[in-house]
């Protein structure tokens, strides 16, 4: 092939003025409609240009509601004026969700505080308790404050406990010349429940709410991005207000609304069209609910498939918060029907706690008085996608199950 294919795509003009404005790492230049959190996190974070310990903090909100991002923009300005002022203030930040348990998570720390002369910690091998120890050790060499994120704090004690919480506000009783606070981003509002009482009182924690955006404050965000991003005229008038409307039906993310815009352009400019519609936007949301859930979907475990299949038949029945007693009566008549060995209660918990954090359900903690704690469960699946079809598409099994006959809940 003598002509290289880039010849012709490179000529075509992008309708992308700054692509990256639209990337969920893009760190604007102001945050529209997080002044208050941003003041309530500087507040408590000044301490720390004053020589003192601040207070941990919980941070908590739906998926794209701005803690990371705020977090990332405060701890940047907390840092350039610690450099001004010769005041030692280090901070670093831990994505639990990758780095997952609690070895992991504290060689990552120390890690960041490696000097040239120091042993290398290994991936794995060491005992944790020696992985600390050096944690500390070298946090003393630094000296001053230490503020350490713990970004998806609620993956990480969901999945491994709270002893690493324990270790962590304990640092504080051993270190001699430095300090340090620790600061958890959390999706679920009920994290604090995941904590035994002596960690939760070690804690003692300041809590700060990020509410969902609603769809004019997305559209001020996405009115910022565009400036930044986007040639200008390309956009047809109403297409950032479709986009804000779409995001906020989906508990206020942002960064779902900058996937739409995004993905809009994208399609309009393979097209071959100058002018970004409503249409394309259309087809941004059709690729983004089909991308990102049908994978998941289609591959997950057969178990977790039946599970899902068991509370999509009592949400078409007319069943909304639905208990985990329902879900699991009805998911043993599946298994019987196509002849697996159905789990017990409680490894039936822990699967729906996974379909919990990939997004399927939304999974709430509810209390019964004496009757303990229980959950309700809701499909977080789009109307759009035929869940159904997919389980059945990808499982000869889901089929043989379509066709039984179950004893349902009436909805009251």
């Amino acid at each position: 092939m003598s002509e290289n294919i880039f010849d012709s795509l490179i000529e075509n003009d992008s309708l992308f003025m700054n692509r990256g404005a639209f990337e969920h790492g893009f760190e604007p230049q102001k945050l529209p409609h997080r002044e208050k959190e941003v003041r309530a996190l500087g507040e408590n974070l000044v301490e720390a240009l004053r020589g003192h310990i601040p207070s941990n903090m919980l941070l908590y909100g739906v998926p794209g509601s701005g803690k990371t991002i705020v977090t990332k923009t405060v701890l940047k300005q907390l840092k350039a004026k610690g450099r001004a002022n010769g005041t030692a203030v280090k901070a670093y930040t831990i994505n639990c969700r990758t780095v997952d348990t609690k070895y992991r998570v504290v060689q990552a720390l120390a890690n960041r505080l490696e000097r040239d002369e120091d042993v290398k910690i290994p991936f794995t091998g060491w005992p944790t308790d020696r992985v600390l120890e050096e944690f500390r050790r070298r946090m003393d060499r630094r000296g001053g404050i230490h503020v350490i994120v713990l970004d998806e704090i609620d993956h990480l004690v969901s999945k491994v406990g709270d002893s690493i919480i324990y270790n962590l506000t304990n640092l504080n009783l051993e270190l001699e010349s430095s300090r340090c606070c620790i600061i958890g981003i959390s999706n679920d509002l009920y994290f604090t429940k995941m904590l035994t009482p002596q960690v939760a009182s070690r804690l003692a924690q300041i809590d700060l709410v990020f509410h969902p955006y609603g769809a004019n404050q997305i559209n001020d965000i996405l009115e910022d991005r565009v400036l930044r991003g986007v040639r200008s005229g390309v956009l047809e008038g109403g297409v950032v207000g479709l986009c804000s409307a779409l995001a906020a039906q989906e508990h206020g993310d942002a960064r779902r609304a900058l996937d739409l815009l995004r993905i809009a352009i994208k399609k309009a400019q393979k097209m071959g069209h100058d002018l970004v519609d409503k249409g394309h936007v259309r087809l941004a949301q059709s690729q983004l609910e089909h991308d990102q859930l049908t994978p998941v979907l289609r591959t997950l475990p057969l178990q977790q498939k039946i599970l899902l299949f068991s509370i999509c038949m009592n949400e078409d029945n007319g069943l909304r918060n639905i208990s985990t007693g329902e879900i699991f009566r009805t998911y043993s008549e599946v298994c019987l029907r196509i002849m697996i060995e159905p789990l017990t209660p409680r490894r039936i918990s822990s699967l729906l706690n996974e379909l919990d954090s990939l997004g399927i359900i939304i999974a709430r903690n509810v209390s019964k008085g004496r009757g303990g704690r229980s959950k309700q469960i809701n499909s977080a699946i789009p109307e759009s996608l035929d869940v159904m079809a997919e389980l059945r598409d990808s499982e000869p099994l889901i089929v043989e199950a379509s066709k039984g006959k179950y004893r349902l809940q009436r909805p009251l």
